[in-house]
């Protein structure tokens, strides 16, 4: 099975990165992260109560989404830079919680594997929930001040405005809520290679996991 999963926290690297491995290997990528955050989107631009659980669990599973190299569509409409607004990533932070909505996320994620010539999973839960049975599971871990730094960067150069201070506080949170929820909470697969990206470049953690890719089809 051609299946790579790439976890780790908020702003750890993960979409850039499997983008990239996904590229240099020719096949498919899943950015789970983006599910929820479209999740987020649906709930806010279509006057969905984000407290109504079964609300929100419903209203997903009629949208049409449609990943197209680093471009998302959702009933048609480009929204890559909307689903990156911090808004959007504390709504997609808060509903993630909700047993619901991860089932009915949870097969439209499994689906994706096939048809494909391979898949880069990219998410929380990718290596311990959705795809258990992957070959190789990748857990990035950066430090957060780090993330945060990353995070304020990419805004910045979208011209987005951005305040340092605020995304750091809710990277913490954000850690927080998403390593002790009661559903898939973040952590590492007992299997996982673990790559702290905190000192490394960008393509020197896509070669590292290029590398024990290579390692694992031996």
């Amino acid at each position: 099975m051609n299946l790579i999963t790439i976890d780790g926290p908020s702003a750890s690297g993960k979409g850039t990165i499997s983008a990239l491995v996904a590229k240099k290997l020719g096949w498919a990528i899943l950015d789970s992260g983006a599910l929820y955050r479209i999740s987020a989107y649906a709930v806010q631009t279509k006057g969905i109560n984000p407290e109504d659980e079964g609300a929100v669990a419903a209203v997903v599973s009629d949208l049409d989404i449609q990943f197209k190299t680093s471009e998302v569509f959702v009933d048609g409409v480009e929204v890559s830079d909307i689903l990156r607004l911090e808004s959007t990533g504390k709504m997609a932070s808060k509903i993630a919680t909700y047993p619901t909505l991860r089932q009915a996320l949870l097969d439209r994620q499994r689906n994706f594997i096939h048809g494909v010539a391979g898949l880069v999973a990219d998410g929380r839960d990718m290596g311990t929930v959705v795809f258990p049975q992957a070959p190789l599971k990748i857990f990035l871990v950066a430090d957060v001040n780090e993330r945060a730094n990353r995070r304020y960067k990419q805004l910045v150069d979208k011209g987005i405005e951005a305040n340092f201070d605020e995304i750091l506080v809710d990277l913490k949170r954000r850690d927080e809520q998403d390593m002790n929820r009661a559903v898939a909470p973040l952590k590492p697969a007992e299997d996982a290679v673990v790559i702290d990206s905190s000192y490394m470049g960008i393509q020197e953690v896509v070669e590292a996991i290029l590398g024990a890719w290579a390692d694992c089809i031996k």
